[in-house]
């Protein structure tokens, strides 16, 4: 499939994704990707850099004419959320992603397809290798790591880059400048606990949760998705006092970034009370699936008798931990004042693991107010705490605040409106893009977001528009060909 991917327009944008997605490039395991771009550059004898954490610098002089014009960085990250279907077989770090076409869409089969942010980065590599596109002096930033804490852009020293204006290539809806985002954090909860003998006259039971979408913490945190952690903890809440559920394992969610699709737990119940439990936890189901049937049309809940666990919770930590759950914030927080429809503070309860005698909970706390951020991370803290919880904070990341009298603004918006016979939505986003933090080392760097049409980012649904492709690249090609003066 991937030759039928080359022969898309635009062909130089389509074979360098091609190329790119042939390269293994897990967030935190980006060596090789790193390798093929320093080769990339180095083919076409550009000035080819690897910075002191990874990321790759390629500059590439102003075409004729074009060197009078303001010194520009193109910036994408090179790294992807791996997200598979449970019966998806592959390896994130040795294989290259199986692409397929489906109408105007290119997907992968059964995993994240990589376009975020590889169309970016493939954008990049197809000005860097042309002859005929004009541009003026231009220095492409590939950083590494953003989806899983940014370290690339935040490892990234001052005095680096010579460019005046950046251009992120890290947006997903082609209708949309972006002139700032979200900051983040990660909340982390961790205990131990006494994993105690369970008693002969318990039985065991799996319970599942399947078949969400899933997808972006940020940019979807608002449109009702179901969570798999807070489906599941709300099947297992108060069990002890119906009947006598007890927790041996929970495994859920995946990425701190992904809204959680899947868990599975392992619990054990009175044997006396079999019946009255497979009866009430497909009440339980019912409910839910009849809450999510439009969202979530495809949730499936399996409950299914298995071989009693030997291990299960402390009674004590296993009703705090359910509670602290329930209680936990996870989706929107709070809505700005200043931009209508944004998100401006939001929590996804991403991962929750129970085994072994440890609790671990992962959330992302995102927010474009520093204070709100702090708030709701505050909130949470206090929640775990009350449970016995150690609360760790880390990976924290400022947002983007938006410049509405950017130079390269007033720039793009007419080109826009001159291309699509419409008005652009100049926004800022609730996702977490690394201008906020390039800019704390080059804060006169005028900085700008978009990209195309990208749906289901972070989860195996991810999928790239190709008609918006199209209308993304002649968008680029204009701004190039007009980025002001010095």
């Amino acid at each position: 499939m991937s030759s039928e991917i080359r022969a898309l327009e635009p062909k130089a944008l389509w074979n360098k994704f091609a190329d790119l997605n042939a390269v293994p490039r897990p967030s935190k395991k980006e060596e090789r990707v790193i390798k093929f771009m320093k080769d990339f550059g180095k083919k076409l004898n550009l000035e080819t850099i690897e910075d002191e954490v990874g990321n790759v610098i390629i500059r590439k002089p102003a075409t004729k004419g074009m060197e009078d014009r303001k010194p520009i960085v193109m910036q994408s990250h090179l790294d992807m959320v791996h997200q598979k279907n449970n019966d998806t077989d592959f390896n994130f770090e040795t294989q290259g992603i199986e692409m397929k076409i489906e109408g105007d869409w290119v997907k992968a089969k059964g995993t994240t397809l990589g376009a975020d942010n590889g169309l970016g980065v493939a954008t990049i590599m197809a000005i860097l290798e042309s002859n005929d596109i004009a541009h003026p002096d231009l220095e492409a930033l590939f950083t590494i790591d953003e989806e899983t804490g940014m370290t690339g852009a935040k490892g990234l020293k001052g005095g680096l880059l010579n460019g005046d204006i950046l251009l992120n290539l890290d947006t997903e809806e082609d209708d949309e400048i972006g002139v700032g985002c979200a900051g983040g954090i990660d909340v982390t909860a961790m205990r131990e606990y006494n994993a105690e003998d369970t008693p002969e006259f318990k039985i065991g039971y799996s319970v599942i949760v399947k078949g969400l979408q899933g997808g972006h913490s940020g940019m979807q945190i608002h449109e009702g998705l179901g969570n798999a952690n807070k489906i599941m903890n709300r099947l297992l809440f108060d069990g002890f006092e119906k009947y006598g559920l007890r927790i041996s394992e929970i495994d859920g969610g995946s990425l701190r970034n992904a809204i959680p699709r899947e868990s599975k737990a392992i619990v054990a119940i009175d044997s006396a009370n079999e019946s009255l439990f497979e009866s009430e936890i497909e009440e339980i189901a019912n409910t839910v699936k009849s809450e999510y049937k439009t969202m979530e049309p495809d949730l499936k809940i399996e409950v299914s008798k298995i071989d009693t666990p030997k291990k299960i919770m402390d009674l004590g930590v296993q009703e705090g931990l359910t509670r602290a759950l329930y209680a936990a914030v996870n989706g929107v927080y709070r809505m700005s004042a200043d931009f209508p429809e944004l998100v401006e503070t939001s929590n996804n309860v991403a991962r929750v693991i129970v085994k072994d005698g440890n609790i671990k909970i992962g959330c992302l706390t995102r927010s474009s107010v520093e204070s709100s951020k702090w708030d709701l991370a505050n909130t949470l803290r206090a929640t775990f705490e009350l449970t016995g919880c150690e609360v760790e904070f880390s990976g924290d990341y400022p947002g983007w605040a938006p410049n509405m009298d950017s130079d390269i603004l007033k720039v793009m918006v007419p080109i826009y409106e001159r291309l699509n016979n419409e008005k652009p939505h100049v926004a800022a986003c609730h996702a977490g893009l690394e201008c906020g933090i390039l800019g704390q080392n080059y804060p006169d760097m005028d900085m700008i977001s978009f990209g195309p049409n990208i749906k289901g980012a972070h989860s195996p649904d991810e999928r790239a528009q190709i008609s918006s492709t199209q209308k993304y690249w002649e968008f680029v090609l204009e701004i190039l060909k007009n980025i002001p003066k010095k």
